[in-house]
C-alpha cells in the first residue's frame, strides 16, 4: 500500500528538482546574454518554497526534525543552498551567482531523489543516539554552514574561471585593502576627495565569496563546538577523533587558512580562491565520503548504519 505522505514528500522534492533543472541552463544563458536573470531567481525561489514544504511535511510525517538520515540531510542541504543563493543574489543580482550556485542545490536534490534507494528515503524512528535536543542545534547549524561554504567556494571557482586574462586585486577584504573608494587630489590646493570605485565582475564575485565563506566558517565553528558538547553528553568525551570529527576539523582548518590569507593580505590575485575550491573537495569527503565507508560514531542512519 502506498504511503501517501511519503509520496507527497518525494513529489515535492521532484518538483523542486525540475524547477532547478530548468533554472540552471537559463542562468548560463542569462550570463552569456548579459541579462538580469529575474526568471532564474523566481524559479530558485519557487524551488526553495517547495523544499520548505517538503521538510515541514517530512517533519510532520516522521515526528522528528527531518535531518536524521542521508535523504533528509540532502533535502535540507538543497533547501539551505537555494536560500543562501537567494540571499547572495540580494547583495548582487547577477546571473553569474545563479550559474555558479544553482548546480549545488540541483545536485543535492538529484542525489537524494534518484541515487538513494526507496528504503533510505523512507522515514524511520530516531536511533537512541539522535534522541536529543542537540539534534536540531548541532546538525542544522552544520548543514547550513556547509551550504554557505559550498556556495562561497563555488563563487570562488567562478572567480578562477571568469576573466582569467585580467589581474585580480583583492580590494574588498574586511580590512579594506583598497576599499570601495579611493582618494583623488583635486584642484591646486591639493585637497583630497573620496571617489567611488566600480569593482569588476571578478572583484564582486570575490567579495561575495569572502563574505559568504566567513558566515559559513563562523557557523561551522558553532556547529563543531555544539557537537563536542553533545558528544560529551552522549559518549562522555568531547572529542574522540571519529572520522567525521577529523574531517570536520580538516574542513575548519582549510577555511581558516583561506580567511588567514585574506586577512593577512599576504596573497593577492586568485590564490585565495584556490584554497576555497580545495574546501569543496574536503566538504565532499566529510559529508558524503566518510558516510559511504560506514565507519565511526556518525555512520548511523546513512548507508551502512543501523
Amino acid at each position: 500500500m502506498l504511503n501517501t505522505p511519503f509520496e507527497l514528500v518525494t513529489s515535492l522534492g521532484f518538483a523542486g528538482f525540475v524547477l532547478l533543472l530548468v533554472a540552471m541552463p537559463l542562468a548560463f544563458w542569462a550570463v552569456s546574454s548579459q541579462s538580469r536573470g529575474g526568471l532564474v531567481r523566481l524559479l530558485v525561489a519557487m524551488a526553495n518554497l517547495l523544499f520548505t514544504a517538503q521538510l515541514i511535511l517530512r517533519w510532520w510525517q516522521s515526528g522528528h526534525f527531518p535531518i536524521s538520515n542521508l535523504y533528509e540531510s540532502l533535502c535540507f542541504l538543497a533547501w539551505a543552498c537555494t536560500l543562501t543563493q537567494l540571499l547572495v543574489e540580494r547583495a548582487w543580482p547577477s546571473p553569474i551567482v545563479a550559474a555558479a550556485a544553482t548546480p549545488m542545490g540541483l545536485g543535492c536534490i538529484a542525489f537524494a531523489s534518484f541515487a538513494l534507494p526507496d528504503q533510505l528515503q523512507s522515514a524511520a524512528p530516531l536511533v537512541p543516539a539522535l534522541r536529543s535536543s542537540w539534534l536540531v542545534m548541532h546538525v542544522s547549524v552544520i548543514m547550513v554552514s556547509y551550504a554557505a561554504l559550498l556556495v562561497g567556494s563555488l563563487l570562488s571557482l567562478a572567480v578562477l574561471i571568469t576573466d582569467r586574462d585580467q589581474a585580480l586585486e583583492l580590494r574588498s577584504s574586511s580590512i579594506g585593502s583598497g576599499g570601495f573608494r579611493q582618494a583623488a587630489s583635486i584642484g591646486n590646493g591639493g585637497s583630497v576627495q573620496l571617489q567611488s570605485v566600480q569593482l569588476s565582475t571578478n572583484e564582486q564575485l570575490d567579495s561575495l565569496s569572502y563574505r559568504t565563506i566567513t558566515v559559513g566558517f563562523l557557523m561551522l565553528t558553532v556547529g563543531i563546538v555544539s557537537g563536542a558538547v553533545w558528544a560529551n553528553e552522549a559518549w562522555g568525551s568531547y572529542w574522540s577523533w571519529d572520522p567525521k570529527e577529523t574531517w570536520a576539523l580538516i574542513c575548519w582548518l582549510v577555511y581558516a587558512a583561506y580567511l588567514h590569507t585574506r586577512l593577512s593580505r599576504g596573497w593577492q590575485g586568485r590564490r585565495p580562491a584556490f584554497v576555497a575550491v580545495v574546501g569543496l573537495v574536503v566538504i565532499a569527503v566529510c559529508y558524503i565520503g566518510v558516510n559511504l565507508l560506514g565507519i565511526g560514531l556518525h555512520s548511523y542512519g546513512w548507508f551502512f548504519g543501523a
